[in-house]
């Protein structure tokens, strides 16, 4: 079994026009948002193998949350695929994570997180800033990850 934990970086701050997309922060709020949904994953034990986030400074700052409530001990691996990616990119990195990583969480950016949910899960919904999906696949490689294995656990949106 391998599952997927995808997350949307926190609520961001678009007051600055000039800011470039790559280096918009995250509000306040957001990281409490993410502080949230982070002690709520805590409360049911989540701790993942590897924890992949965008580089882009609103995911870094949710993937660092995220790893201190968790208390994630490892580096955060930083892949620059996700930011800006389309969904088979997204699929495609996830399919070359190594097979002894059975629990991977995916920090990243709509819209390819919401078609990620879309084509493995059927998901309905656009996934919000700072909320989180739980996915199971019946599988033991992350190659053979597809939606006839796939299955929506739970979600956790923000407050």
């Amino acid at each position: 079994m391998k599952t997927l934990y995808i997350m949307r970086h926190a609520d961001k701050d678009i007051s600055n026009p000039n800011t470039d997309d790559y280096d918009i922060q995250v509000t306040p709020k957001g990281l409490k948002d993410v502080e949230n949904v982070s002690k709520k994953l805590k409360e049911k034990n989540v701790l993942p193998d590897l924890l992949v986030a965008s580089p882009a400074l609103r995911t870094k700052q949710t993937a660092e949350v995220v790893a201190k409530e968790l208390e994630y001990t490892k580096s955060i691996m930083y892949n620059e695929v996700l930011f800006q990616a389309f969904v088979n990119e997204v699929i495609e990195s996830i399919t070359y994570t190594f097979d002894d990583v059975n629990t991977l969480m995916i920090v990243g950016h709509n819209p390819s997180l919401t078609a990620l949910g879309v084509s493995l899960v059927g998901l309905k919904e656009k996934i919000l800033m700072g909320e989180v999906l739980k996915i199971e696949f019946d599988c033991n490689s992350w190659t053979s990850i597809d939606i006839s294995n796939a299955k929506l656990i739970y979600q956790i949106k923000p407050d």
